[in-house]
């Protein structure tokens, strides 16, 4: 498969699946925009998209590409010279809609994108698709969706140009997955990104985007991602690495597993886990922490966790790989945190 670079970072190939976000701070915010990108970086973030609307805004983009600290790619739409201002400034990648730029500009674009070694995005949505693309799919919004990249894609690489990253999104599920695995199969040797767009917020986002991710995922499509939540930015990025996680694609950051309770329970799970939630980033990557409310299903259904509570008779007990190491009378979240990082050291 054709690999791209974006600021050092490698996407598609023998690459792990990035995690991304975009910035929700105007870019007009420039304060704002550093410390939203501050604490993407920290939240294990990979790539950030930054909408570029206006020529105005040209100067405030300048400042964060010279600043960044995490590879960036601008966000363009209609306005053909504001892809080539980014280009200019070292923009590193920009995102490109097929559904609202002109044929005609795709060639000034495609050769300042060559002569600054940068990446382009072939980003279309459901939102974007044209009359003739959706009566040539027969009403069929998905395949719609593939025709949309498909032309902008032939006119790309009929100038010889190869390091693009491919992508088609829709708030539908279903529409977003057959565009996706359509498209997989048409360029099997180009890095996608994947996404649910306008997914929601809450329980709703969540649901709606690890339904659509996982669909392709477990088809070994999608080399990077974005959870596209109503949220805080770094709330995607947790989202993205979860799933990740669950489907044991990356194992970055803690892995904590909890039963869901019934009447047996001998603690309060919950409040065991969000304790050990606050403090999962003082715990070494790729570990597997369990959270049980009894006996029946402490070490035992757990044994695979690298270390595990369960509820027990007289307080809990401490596990490490289903064997018992310890046990406190105390639920005082903080002695359990000290005790399991003792036995991690152990």
């Amino acid at each position: 498969m054709h690999t791209v670079v974006i600021g050092g970072l490698t996407i598609g190939g023998d690459a792990p699946v990035r995690v991304e976000s975009m910035l929700k701070t105007p870019v007009a915010d420039v304060a704002g925009c550093r410390k939203e990108l501050e604490a993407l970086r920290k939240g294990g973030c990979e790539l950030v998209r930054v909408a570029f609307p206006t020529k105005e805004a040209a100067p405030m983009l300048e400042t964060l590409l010279r600043d960044a600290t995490l590879p960036l790619m601008a966000d363009i739409h209609f306005d053909a010279d504001l892809a080539l201002r980014a280009l200019d400034m070292g923009c590193p990648s920009v995102r490109i809609n097929p559904g609202n730029m002109p044929r005609r500009d795709i060639a000034r674009i495609t050769a300042a994108a060559v002569a600054s070694k940068a990446v382009i995005r072939i980003g279309a949505n459901s939102g974007s698709l044209n009359n003739k693309q959706l009566e040539n799919a027969q009403g069929d919004r998905g395949r719609a969706l593939v025709e949309a990249v498909k032309e902008q894609a032939r006119l790309l690489l009929d100038h010889g140009f190869q390091d693009i990253i491919l992508s088609a999104k829709s708030t539908s599920v279903r529409e977003t997955v057959l565009a996706d695995t359509l498209l997989a199969q048409t360029y099997p040797d180009l890095p996608m990104h994947i996404g649910v767009t306008e997914a929601g917020s809450g329980m709703d986002g969540l649901v709606r985007s690890t339904a659509g991710l996982s669909l392709l995922l477990a088809q070994g499509i999608g080399d990077t991602l974005r959870v596209s939540l109503t949220g805080p930015s770094i709330e995607e990025v947790r989202a993205g690495f979860s799933i990740l996680r669950a489907l044991e694609l990356r194992m970055s950051g803690v892995t904590l597993i909890s039963c869901p309770t019934c009447g047996r329970k001998r603690v309060d799970v919950a409040a065991i886990v969000e304790g050990l939630r606050r403090e999962l980033d003082t715990f070494p990557e790729g570990l597997t922490l369990a959270v049980m409310g009894c006996e029946v299903n402490g070490p035992r259904e757990a044994s695979h966790a690298d270390l595990g509570i369960a509820g027990a008779p007289k307080g809990v007990i401490l596990f490490r790989r289903g064997e018992k190491i310890a046990e406190c009378s105390s639920l005082d979240i903080s002695r359990i945190v000290e005790e399991l990082k003792q036995a991690l050291e152990k």
